[in-house]
């Protein structure tokens, strides 16, 4: 693709890096056959072929974003898919969050829409805030009937989850006995408050595995919510911290890994040292985090299970999250995890296609998003499962939402499933299948 950026526009080392992914683009489409929001709309501007144009003509022009183009960037659902197709490796996702950047710098947005988008940067990545909003959504829920539309989804989204459990301790939990590695858990903040039994799950399978866990009080949120919501003022300030505070820990005590079990979290993790690039203290450390993070199925594929107690025949429905298997390129590995550990892994057509969840997609893009919902259950519930499994707690959400359309089945994440199968306990959402346990 041809570009026009002035000499002065590539001073900017954000423009030379839009400029290099333009160029790369060679116009072909093979982008929107997989794009879930093109196959939905049919708009040529709502899948990823349309978008780029719209980001290179705000760029090129350098002028203020018009409302067209925040609203078909806005519908991208950054579920990658497009990454995944794309022959001429265009790196589409850093391509959207410079146009993303430049929409939150230059777009007035209405009053209600901007305020929404500033609570969700602001609640979601601090845990300590979002705790009580949990508890509003709790005591509001008899009265979704009588509320918008937006702030129902949410507080049913936030509220829907029956199972609950304490969160994890900040602390050093000791491996079983010799200790073989020596790994960070990010425990996620919206995830250690919504599923708790996810970080629990996952530190007994490691520890039982000869891993020490250190979970440590100063973690900050990811930055991917504000990454995508194109506040990346704040995404980086939080991602910084994070750099600071694991290369401190890996300096002092030499970790093996940094194990992630929010595919989402996951995804700009190893984003990290592109996006500190340009930073000139923190890059290297940024790049060694960036190295050492590795998804949770990733790590025990990597060191191999233990002992398996195989829990029955049970057929289980894998679902994909688009963060782990287009973002993070860890497909296969649950699968084989899941399959060794003596469950019958089946997956749904169209496998590659966003269930809409999305991060807060579901939130902003309601419409959409239970579109794409409807298609993802109708495609798991085709494939007649005992059990539905994700590994992105946002995805478990989505799906599980109870409203008019939701799962049949229990909707558990890979690791539970991992852990049980290894000598955890049963997953509490599970008690209803229990009796196709041999």
């Amino acid at each position: 693709m041809q570009t026009n950026f002035s000499k002065t526009q590539l001073s900017d080392p954000n423009i030379v890096d839009a400029n290099d992914i333009l160029r790369s683009c060679v116009h072909c489409g093979f982008c929107n056959a997989t794009c879930p929001t093109y196959d939905l709309v049919g708009d040529e501007l709502d899948g990823p072929r349309g978008r780029i144009y719209l980001i290179k003509d705000m760029l090129e022009q350098d002028r203020v974003a018009s409302k067209t183009d925040v609203h078909h960037i806005d519908r991208c659902l950054s579920c990658l898919s497009c990454m995944t197709t794309c022959p001429s490796g265009v790196n589409y996702k850093h391509l959207l969050d410079h146009g993303r950047r430049h929409i939150e710098e230059t777009y007035s947005r209405k009053f209600l829409d901007q305020t929404l988008r500033t609570f969700l940067g602001l609640v979601l990545p601090n845990s300590k805030i979002f705790r009580y909003v949990k508890f509003t959504a709790i005591m509001a829920r008899p009265f979704v009937g009588i509320l918008p539309e937006r702030l129902r989804k949410s507080i049913l989204l936030i509220s829907n989850r029956g199972h609950q459990s304490k969160v994890v301790t900040p602390m050093i939990y000791k491996a079983n006995g010799p200790r073989k590695y020596r790994v960070i858990l990010l425990t996620g903040c919206v995830q250690d408050i919504l599923e708790p039994s996810i970080n629990q799950a996952t530190i007994r399978i490691l520890n039982r595995h000869g891993c020490e866990v250190i979970v440590h009080r100063e973690e900050r949120c990811c930055g991917s919510v504000n990454q995508n919501l194109g506040q990346q003022k704040k995404a980086i300030s939080l991602i910084k911290g994070n750099v600071i505070s694991w290369s401190k820990i890996d300096k002092v005590m030499q970790v093996d890994a940094i194990i992630v079990n929010a595919s989402g979290c996951g995804s700009i993790l190893k984003d990290y040292e592109f996006l500190l690039r340009n930073d000139r203290k923190l890059s290297k450390d940024a790049g060694k985090v960036a190295q050492l993070t590795c998804d949770i199925t990733e790590f025990l594929a990597r060191i191999g299970l233990n002992e398996r107690l195989i829990p029955g025949n049970l057929r289980v429905a894998y679902q994909s999250p688009c963060s782990m298997q287009h973002g993070q390129k860890v497909d296969r590995e649950p699968i084989r995890l899941l399959s060794a550990c003596g469950f019958k892994v089946v997956e749904p057509k169209d496998r590659h296609l966003c269930c809409g969840s999305a991060g807060t997609y579901n939130i902003l893009q309601s419409e959409i998003a239970d579109k794409l919902k409807a298609q993802k259950i109708e495609a798991l519930s085709k494939l007649s499962p005992d059990i539905v499994a994700s590994g992105n707690i946002g995805c478990i959400m989505h799906l599980s939402q109870a409203e008019d359309k939701e799962m049949q089945q229990p909707i558990v994440h890979t690791v539970e499933l991992l852990d049980w199968a290894t000598g955890g306990p049963i997953p509490k959402v599970l008690d209803g299948v229990t009796s196709s346990v041999s």
